[in-house]
């Protein structure tokens, strides 16, 4: 057995799991595993990008002791968009 970790985080919130899987299991097996915590319920595992340590990862992508699979949310606003937002001048009143 290996231990893995999942991790998930959203504004106000971040779910990280500790897991036990069997040598040679795959990144969608402990996603499996994850779906039956009740922590993870309304999180999209099913089509979410995950990742290993902030590189994205298929999901065939065997595991090795102490991975990290981070799944990955939608972007709220595209941060070039959101800088450029940011950055134009404040108009005074």
């Amino acid at each position: 057995m290996i231990r893995v970790e999942i991790v998930y985080a959203e504004q106000r919130r971040s779910i990280v799991k500790s897991l036990k899987v069997a040598q040679g299991a795959l990144i969608a097996d402990a996603l499996r595993l994850a779906a039956l915590d009740e922590d993870f319920q309304g999180v999209d595992l099913v089509n979410a990008t995950v990742g290993i340590y902030g590189s994205v990862a298929s999901r065939d992508r065997a595991l090795q002791d102490g991975d990290r699979i981070e799944i990955y949310r939608p972007l709220a606003e595209e941060p070039k968009l959101a800088r450029r937002r940011r950055a134009r001048p404040q108009k005074t009143r």
